[in-house]
Order: C-alpha cells, then structure tokens, then sequence
C-alpha cells in the first residue's frame, strides 16, 4: 500500500510508521517535523489547514511514482490508505482550546480531504482517555471491568473530548462514504528503551498506573495493531481499544480489584495478570495478538 501517515515524527508515529515499511509499504510521513527516518517519506503539512491537507493527499508520493506507467490522480489520490495519528498528544501541552481545536480540525481536514479523493480505508488515533479516568478530576473510576468498547465515554478534559468528537466525526464520514474507517483507543503509550526508567515505580507502587486502568501499549504491539487495521477490510465503522495483555503493575486482578476497584462491577471472570482494558474485540475481528509485556525486560518482584 501507499499510507499516507500523520504525525509520524510523534512518539507512537515514529515506530509504527517505519514499522509498517519495513512490511514492504510506501509510508508518507505528513508532519510539520521531519522523521528523517531513511524508509519514510516526509512532508511538510499543516493539517489544520483544509487546502494543505487536500494538496497533501492529491499530490505524487514521492519522486519515484512520476515514472510509475499506471499511476493516474485525475480523479483521486495515489494513496491505497491514511493513518492519522497527529494531535496534541495530551492536556497541560498548550491552552485547552487549542487542544481541542487543534485535534478535531486536523481529525476533519483529513477524513474529508482522503475521502473526497476516494481513499476508502482510515485508521486514526483516538485514546484511553475518552472513558473518563485518564485525565478526570480527582477520583475517577470505570463503571465496570474489564473496560471495553461499550463503556460510555463521558471525558471531563479537552484533550479526550476532541477524541470522542473525532470518533463522533469518524463515525459520520463513514455513513456518508461507507469508507472502512477503524478508530484505535490508544492506551499509554510505551517505547520499548522505557521500560526500565519507568516501570520499576509502577512495580513498586501500583496506584501510580491508577489513571490509565493499569494497562499500557508497547509501541511495537501497537505498529502490529496498526498494521492488523490496514489488512482487514469490510468492517465499517468500528473503534477499538489497543493494549498489551498483561497489566503495568505486579500485583494481581483479584489485588487490583479489592484495592482500587472496591463495589466496582466485575462482568467476568480474569485472569492472574490480565489487562483491565480489554482487549478482546482487536483480537476477535482483527486477530490481534500482542507480542511483548515489561516481563521481557524486568523481573516480577512478586515471583
């Protein structure tokens, strides 16, 4: 495929963005930071700016394609798909308006500009946030366990509002295209040289991972998750959480539960080290299967 990836000089988009060329795909890299990866394209776009993102999506890939016999742009673009994963990746980052403005018009110019030109397959980048916990003010606790796609999204802070009104969006350009667009609710993300920095507190001290439900998301699980999305057509509209299997912390579910999670409905049965963000629809319609845990790399104080 040729992808036309968003923000993939940010911390997730700078692994799964070579990851997925290094699957043999033409990745573009659409950022106002350059990659300077040798296997990614990059080009300079301002996505909060309809024209250069439309000019982004209609243009050739990159100067190879100009000798390319059976590419044609005059009626769309050269690109088979879009990854979207720019945003102001957090709160606290700049002014909350700009947060919100800046993601959903990013969200929209490049939904409205890949399907205007025919580009029928989207992933984009929404987040663990948009149930609520993440960024909530003072204690916040999921209606039930494990969280999965169906809990209510009901956020408190701007950043995982402009998530849900980006899901909202998503969701209203595929009725409208019938476009396969996959949103992936992100949990934390983790870069594999950081788990010996950052794990060892979370194993110590458990109530440290409290706001992102314990879970976590190795970078290379999520390029696989990514990848998964790209090669399964046919599903529509759909939104998924993305996680590693096991939890960010030592202590088991059953510990987990009785200390954090206290009156908090438990809808089944979990295993010893399970993740509380569910992570059973990616494996049920997209067979995704993670492949690394901070077990790799660190050992269980509790063994």
């Amino acid at each position: 495929m040729r992808i036309f990836f968003t923000g993939g000089s940010g911390k997730a988009g700078r692994h799964v963005a070579p990851y997925l060329a290094s699957q043999g795909h033409q990745v573009t890299n659409a950022d106002l930071t350059p990659l300077g990866d040798p296997d990614v394209t990059d080009l300079k776009v301002d996505l909060t700016d309809a024209g250069q993102t439309y000019s982004a999506l209609a243009a050739v890939p990159t100067q190879a394609d100009l000798d390319d016999p059976d590419l044609d742009l005059t009626h769309g673009s050269a690109y088979d798909a879009v990854v979207h994963y720019a945003a102001i990746p957090r709160p606290l980052l700049t002014t909350d308006a700009t947060t919100f403005a800046t993601n959903i018009l990013t969200t929209y110019h490049v939904l409205e500009a890949a399907t205007r030109l025919g580009i029928l397959k989207i992933v984009f980048a929404s987040s663990e946030t948009t149930y609520g916990v993440c960024f909530g003010q003072g204690d916040r606790r999921p209606l039930y366990v494990p969280v999965d796609e169906e809990h209510p999204v009901v956020p408190e802070d701007s950043y995982a509002m402009s998530k849900v009104a980006g899901e909202v969006t998503a969701r209203s350009f595929h009725a409208r295209t019938g476009a396969d667009i996959y949103g992936l609710r992100i949990n934390n993300v983790i870069e594999p040289d950081e788990y010996a920095e950052l794990f060892p507190p979370f194993l110590q001290d458990p109530s440290l991972r409290r706001r992102n439900l314990f879970a976590y998301i190795d970078t290379r699980d999520l390029g696989q998750m990514t990848l998964r999305c790209l090669q399964t057509d046919g599903l529509g509209y759909e939104v998924f959480n993305v996680a590693n299997a096991d939890m960010s912390v030592a202590e088991t579910t059953q510990e987990v539960i009785d200390r954090f999670y206290d009156g908090v409905e438990v809808r089944r049965e979990m295993g010893r080290d399970e993740t509380f963000y569910s992570i059973d629809k990616a494996r049920r319609l997209l067979g995704y299967e993670p492949e690394h845990s901070w077990r790799d790399v660190l050992d269980d104080p509790r063994e």
